[in-house]
């Protein structure tokens, strides 16, 4: 069976372990039914997840104009502590840029390896932590904009890292001494009182993954190898693991068009 489109990132659903599914253009292939089995990847083309141009991708699916025009990929998407669409200050579009920042943000501590902070809209919770390959997650603060939370981040990461270390979450190591909650108290007495009122105490979520780690992770990209052929043997974040350790991060390859046969 062959598959050929616009390759997006996975999406997902909350169950044990997550459920996957492989987005190209209008087809979702479940990847957990797949464990076990050959496929091969084949990239064919681009396609820029902004515009649809077939420019070759420059980041985060976009092709180099729109990286570097749209508001879906300005500065406030990787560092929130610059937004001001509060402010009614435009960056590249205002409105859309009200959309994105102007909402419910969730700080949060997560377990990828390492303690991380981070932000993300409360409407993608828990996908952002599934997207990151978290094994716990722990909401600690909730604000009304992207800003707010920004603040509340560049305060915690003198304490933590709001670094994901792709080779850590995917070696899968146990976090047996790790308490979130004891982080949580601990960096939040760190903060300015008038900052405290939007902590929250919500519970903690651990999440399971269709994935063993293997002995050796080896990455490979379709730039380099625009052909990959392999035994998928689990998946975790948004990285598919084959035999022999070898794996693919989806998110680095959106916008690209592939190729897919089972």
């Amino acid at each position: 069976m062959k598959f050929q489109g616009q390759l997006l990132k996975m999406k997902t659903q909350f169950q044990s372990p997550v459920q996957y599914y492989l987005t190209l253009s209008g087809d979702l292939i479940h990847l957990n039914e797949l464990w076990n089995r050959k496929i091969t990847l084949r990239h064919v083309g681009y396609e820029c997840v902004n515009c649809g141009s077939d420019e070759p991708i420059y980041s985060m699916g976009f092709c180099k104009k729109c990286f570097f025009e749209s508001p879906y990929a300005s500065e406030t998407i990787l560092k929130p502590e610059l937004s001001k669409a509060h402010l009614g200050i435009e960056e590249r579009d205002l409105e859309v840029e009200r959309q994105i920042q102007m909402q419910p943000h969730i700080v949060y501590l997560a377990y990828t390896g390492d303690v991380k902070v981070g932000v993300t809209r409360e409407s993608q919770v828990p996908t952002r932590w599934i997207d990151q390959g978290a094994t716990m997650a722990l909401p600690i603060a909730r604000t009304n904009n992207r800003y707010e939370a920004g603040v509340i981040e560049v305060l915690l990461k003198k304490y933590i890292t709001d670094k994901t270390n792709w080779r850590k979450m995917l070696q899968d190591i146990p976090p047996s001494e790790i308490d979130l909650m004891a982080y949580r108290d601990d960096v939040w007495d760190k903060i300015p009182e008038e900052i405290r009122g939007s902590r929250i105490d919500a519970q903690l979520l651990d999440i399971h993954y269709p994935y063993t780690p293997p002995h050796k992770i080896q990455s490979f990209n379709l730039t380099k190898k625009p052909e990959y052929q392999g035994v998928l043997k689990g998946i975790k974040g948004q990285y598919l693991c084959f035999e022999n350790g070898d794996v693919f991060n989806i998110r680095r390859h959106e916008g690209f068009r592939i190729e897919l046969d089972l």
